[in-house]
């Protein structure tokens, strides 16, 4: 059975936790400070942020605060999508360190294959600019393994050809509806561990009634399940609260959907409105 502590294992023998704390959308300061002291307080022990989300500091107040082992809790911070530079990935990187104040990363991202002001457009070469860099922080000792997000196949391969490290996650927006096969199968095929952000695409899931009319059979909420489903997949879900009660729940996953039922949630169609999901990552 799923549980916080139980992990995943990285291409380069590194463990990660099979469910993480998201921490996009929550406000830097107090909001962050407690939704993160809240997680780790009740088990968690996967924390995710990033430079773009304008929390790094607070979150790295919470983790440094509470009293838990370094060792024992995993952190992933991400490189802006809007850096596409050598120098610039190196300066970005400093500067959530800094803004982190913790010993290394544990994982460390570049956030996306294009600026966020221009999805969809090509910058391979940069792409290629990037990941040299993001090798060069790997072997520093500063992090313990890279990767990327919202990758697709295309931006995958092209950041490997010449790579002397390939990526070792690749975090992309996953959920019932939304399951990205072509991506996550060429992932598994390069032992690539495929993360799954907005597991309940961003709230959009919630509605679902056939979703929902699965989670009471299991006596879960449509959270818990559309979590436990990405875990039976393989893909360590990123889900994220500020409530005290939904940070709880979304940990209680210690049940297992049948392989019928896993199933139909595999084939069912995307539900949620067009503007919660990432088209790009086709």
């Amino acid at each position: 059975m799923a549980t916080v502590t139980d992990t995943y294992k990285l291409s380069n023998g590194i463990e990660i936790p099979k469910i993480g704390f998201g921490t996009w959308q929550i406000p830097a300061g107090d909001v962050a400070y407690n939704s993160v002291a809240n997680a780790l307080k009740v088990g968690y022990r996967h924390i995710d942020t990033a430079k773009a989300y304008a929390n790094e500091a607070s979150v790295g107040q919470a983790i440094r605060d509470s009293g838990i082992d370094r060792k024992d809790i995993f952190v992933t911070s991400k490189l802006p999508g809007e850096t596409k530079t050598y120098d610039g990935t190196l300066a970005d990187f400093d500067a959530t360190f800094k803004a982190l104040d913790i010993d290394y990363l544990d994982l460390y991202l570049v956030h996306a294959p294009w600026p966020w002001s221009q999805i969809g457009t090509n910058h391979d070469k940069e792409n290629v600019d990037v990941w040299r860099a993001m090798q060069e922080i790997y072997k520093s000792g500063r992090v313990k393994a890279i990767g990327v997000s919202n990758f697709n196949v295309h931006d995958l391969q092209n950041v490997m050809q010449d790579a002397e490290i390939a990526p070792m996650v690749d975090q992309i927006q996953y959920y019932v509806g939304f399951t990205e096969p072509k991506i996550v199968d060429f992932a598994k095929k390069n032992n690539i561990l495929v993360e799954a952000y907005s597991p309940l695409a961003t709230g959009g899931l919630l509605n679902n009634e056939d979703v929902a009319a699965m989670a009471k059979k299991y006596g879960v909420s449509v959270a818990q399940l559309a979590l436990r489903f990405c875990i039976q997949n393989g893909l360590p879900p990123l889900p994220k609260a500020t409530s005290a009660a939904h940070i709880e729940a979304n940990k209680e996953l210690d049940f297992t959907i049948q392989d019928e039922d896993m199933d139909k949630l595999n084939n069912m169609p995307d539900t949620a409105p067009s503007h919660f999901h990432n088209a790009t990552q086709g």
